[in-house]
Parts: structure tokens; C-alpha cells; sequence
């Protein structure tokens, strides 16, 4: 007995004088990997996190708590990334931040980890992988995405109008005459309503109805034509995301262009769920929500490529979905019936995710998304004429 307790003393003593010579190897210390992320009022992120690394004998992600004000989390990241500061590994940026990362050179290139692990772009939403796509490079892979959605009382329109609505196969023209023939029914004082707004919501909204800057004209002419129609509130160029969900929330519109949050109002609203339907917009749903990427001075590029990797993935959008209520931006979940999320079930929603579309790629996307915005709304409320509107934002497209 004393000789084995004489023999574990002496390893005891070895391994204690090698760790001391700075060579001991500890079985549980693995590369730290930082999360720059905004703070989430949902339990997903810490528990994609914990899951990750329970996952890992080779890496351990921490989260680093950004602020929810998205001007300032932009800001804060450019100071850092502008530095070329390491202290951040794996990045969540809004998906209009990636094209000016991406330009600035502050975040690296996925193509070749995609193809060496063999990830088809097909497998992601497709709005969040164009819009993270810069210069002919994927930078970007989803965190969660948000999209454009056509709200429509499903109690008002006809089961035709309905089922075409919920295909995506109808144009604007065609929702054009269906707020006009259904605007008063039921208690409704509005046909239609959207953001119009000059601010980021108007170019969401212009997005959609130029079908992604592919006909300008056209598109803008259709907006006038809503804009001026009878059956929009007369101050519809004032109409925020807020204005639009209280008006349709509170019964008082029957379609409304607005995001996935608005669905989750209707449990103590006025109008319930049975009576709505959803969904695509005819040219595209304009995409939302957040993006992952890699820190071009990361220190730990492999480990921040498996993270993404992870969260982009089946199971981490599994758990971001299932236990936040998120979109899930890795196709093969949308009709997986275990992500229990309600808004799935509609098959427009499942359409829309199919139809989304980014809004312009840039290194310079704020000075471009303020021209679309100040030069759509001069037009729309007859301040500027047609030509010269679309004259100005093709030279900010460039």
C-alpha cells in the first residue's frame, strides 16, 4: 500500500514540475472563441452556446453581450474591426452591415470552408446569402433572418383571392384591386397599408416593389399609384412599422405589408389568428434579421468557422428557432414540424421564405439606402418627378 501511495506521489511531483517548466497539457483547456453578439431576451443564444460547447473538446465560445440599439453595435464593431483589434472572433451583423464589412476587409471569406465541408449555398436562406455575398465571395452565413410578409383577414378575402394570395403568383396590380374591392368590409377603413415612411422601411418597402432594383420605374410608379389610391390612410407616407401593425392588429385594415413579429400581436389583439392569412409579396420579400461572420484579425479563424458552421447549421437553428422563436435560415427546417414554430404552418410563410430578397449590396450602404429613401419619398409625396427619382438611384446603385 505504501508503495502505491509512494508511486502517486511521485507522478504527482512530475507532473507538477513539468507544468512548472510551462509544458503541462491540460485535457480541458481548449481555444476561447469570442462571440460578438446583441443581448437576447430569449434563452436561444445561451443555450446554442452551452450546446456548442458541450459539443467541443478542441474550442469554447463565449459570449460577448453587445447593446440592442443596432446604431450603436454597428458603431461599436467599426471602432473595433477599423483598429484592427482581434478581440472578436465570430461577428453578428445585420444583414445591410455585411456588403461594408465585407468591402472595409474586416471580415474574412467562407467560400473555400464552405466547399471543403461541403455546404451548398442552397442550403440557407437565399435573401440572408445574397445579402452577405460581396464582390462574387460569400462573407456571411444566417444567424436568423426576418423577411417582408403580406398580412391579409383571411375572414374578408375569398377563398380564390386567398389561395392565389398565398402562392405568390399574383402581381401588385392584382393586390392593387383586391384593397380596393375589400376595403370597408367588415368593419375595415383601409385597404392597404405599408411603410412608407422616409426611413430604413421605405427602402425595404421599395426593395419589394422594384422586385430588388430590377425595374425601378415600374415599381416606383406602382407605390404612387397605392400611395394616391382611396384606399391607403391619408397620411400613409407617415407609416412606420408601428402604424401599419396597429392598424391591422385593431381590425381597421385588410391586407398589410409587415414583419413576422406582427403575428405574435394578434394573441391580445382585436383580430386573432384564425382570421389572417399570410403571404409573399408578388416581386420578393425583402429579407431581414442577422448574419454571422469571421473577423478578418481573428487569431482563431478554424474555431470561429466552426461556430458559424454549428449555428448555421441544422441543430444550431434548431435550438435559435425552437427556443427563441426565430426564423430558421437552414431550409430543411422550415417543414421539420419539430420546430413548433405557428407561423410555419402557414403555407405562404413557406413560400415567402423561399421568395426573399436582399436589399441593395454596398460598401456604402447607409449614403445609398438614405438616397433611395429621401428621392423615393420627394417623388412619392409629388415633390420630384419620375425620371429624375430613378436617375438618382441608379447612380447610388452604382
Amino acid at each position: 500500500m505504501k508503495k502505491r501511495v509512494s508511486l502517486l506521489l511521485a507522478i504527482v511531483m512530475i507532473f507538477t514540475a513539468f507544468c512548472g517548466f510551462g509544458i503541462c497539457v491540460n485535457a480541458n483547456t481548449r481555444t476561447v472563441i469570442k462571440f460578438a453578439a446583441q443581448d437576447d431576451s430569449t434563452p436561444a443564444t445561451q443555450i446554442l452556446i452551452d450546446e456548442f460547447n458541450k459539443s467541443q473538446s478542441k474550442y469554447k465560445v463565449e459570449w460577448v453581450k453587445m447593446t440592442n440599439d443596432s446604431g450603436q453595435m454597428h458603431d461599436q464593431l467599426m471602432t473595433s474591426l477599423s483598429s484592427g483589434s482581434s478581440e472578436y472572433d465570430v461577428i453578428s451583423m445585420d444583414v445591410v452591415w455585411a456588403g461594408e464589412f465585407a468591402a472595409a476587409g474586416f471580415i474574412s471569406p467562407i467560400d473555400m470552408n464552405m466547399y471543403r465541408d461541403g455546404l451548398n449555398k442552397s442550403l440557407y436562406n437565399a435573401g440572408s446569402m445574397a445579402a452577405g455575398s460581396y464582390m462574387g465571395k460569400q462573407y456571411t452565413l444566417p444567424y436568423f433572418p426576418d423577411l417582408g410578409l403580406l398580412y391579409f383577414r383571411s375572414d374578408i378575402v375569398s377563398a380564390t383571392d386567398a389561395a392565389k394570395l398565398v402562392t405568390g403568383n399574383y402581381t401588385f396590380n392584382d393586390l392593387y384591386n383586391m384593397a380596393k374591392k375589400y376595403k370597408g368590409k367588415r368593419g375595415t377603413t383601409d385597404g392597404f397599408v405599408f411603410q412608407a415612411k422616409q426611413y430604413e422601411g421605405l427602402t425595404c418597402n421599395v426593395t419589394e416593389f422594384t422586385g430588388g432594383f430590377k425595374d425601378i420605374k415600374g415599381g416606383l410608379e406602382t407605390m404612387k399609384a397605392f400611395v394616391t389610391s382611396d384606399f391607403v390612410p391619408k397620411d400613409i407616407l407617415n407609416y412606420t412599422e408601428a402604424e401599419t401593425h396597429n392598424s391591422f392588429i385593431n381590425g381597421k385594415s385588410v391586407f398589410a405589408r409587415n414583419w413576422p413579429y406582427q403575428y405574435g400581436m394578434l394573441a391580445d389583439a382585436p383580430v386573432k389568428t384564425y382570421q389572417v392569412g399570410i403571404a409573399p409579396l408578388p416581386k420578393g420579400c425583402t429579407v431581414g434579421g442577422w448574419l454571422l461572420g469571421i473577423n478578418k484579425n481573428s487569431k482563431n479563424a478554424d474555431g470561429a468557422w466552426e461556430f458559424i458552421k454549428y449555428t448555421s447549421g441544422w441543430t444550431g437553428q434548431m435550438i435559435m428557432s425552437r427556443k427563441g422563436a426565430y426564423m430558421p435560415g437552414y431550409n430543411y427546417l422550415l417543414t421539420d414540424e419539430r420546430v413548433e414554430n405557428p407561423l410555419l404552418s402557414y403555407e405562404g410563410l413557406q413560400n415567402a421564405m423561399k421568395a426573399t430578397i436582399s436589399r441593395p449590396i454596398s460598401g456604402s450602404y447607409s449614403k445609398v439606402s438614405d438616397t433611395i429613401q429621401v428621392n423615393v419619398h420627394k417623388y412619392l409625396s409629388g415633390g420630384q418627378d419620375l425620371n429624375t427619382t430613378v436617375t438618382n438611384i441608379n447612380n447610388a446603385l452604382k
